[in-house]
């Protein structure tokens, strides 16, 4: 997929983890981390939800808000939230139409075989609506998180 950054954020309205929905229009003003993941509680998305939960502190000194998203429902989100004390809300995409407006849905090679499912990829959605970061395949889930850290300090400084 081609980058998404420069271009306004497609549209979404989600329900969240914590049985409110978020929108793009409701997220307007805020610099938002949008990553999308393949699945609660797997050894990959384990690592990278950790280390946003790690690194939580520090993105919200520089005003940025962690989303998490992902086609599991909200009790297993609620569930992997509890479990890893996951301080950010987690977004369920039941239909993957915003993963595919996002470009993390699509083609992959898993183990050999060509599949066709969640990539996992990020974006970082500054205050007026425009994606100014995407990584649009994240290849170290367990690392990503430092990396999206290091962008939005990058960002700040501007």
């Amino acid at each position: 997929m081609n980058t998404l950054e420069g271009n306004i954020a497609p549209a979404f309205e989600l329900p969240g983890s914590d049985g409110k929905a978020y929108s793009t229009a409701g997220l307007r003003g805020k610099t938002v981390v949008l990553y999308f993941y393949p699945k609660d509680d797997t050894p990959g998305c384990t690592k990278e939800a950790c280390g946003f939960r790690d690194l939580n502190a520090e993105i919200a000194q520089i005003g940025a808000v962690v989303l998490g998203i992902s086609r599991d429902d909200q009790a297993a989100h609620q569930q992997f939230q509890a479990k890893y004390q996951l301080p950010f809300i987690l977004l369920t995409d039941a239909d993957g139409a915003v993963h595919r407006a996002y470009g993390a849905w699509g083609k992959k090679v898993l183990y050999g075989k060509e599949t066709e499912g969640v990539i996992r990829s990020t974006v970082i959605i500054g205050p007026e609506g425009k994606v100014r970061k995407h990584w649009a395949t994240v290849k170290e889930a367990g690392e990503h998180p430092a990396a999206v850290l290091a962008e939005l300090k990058r960002m700040a400084d501007e």
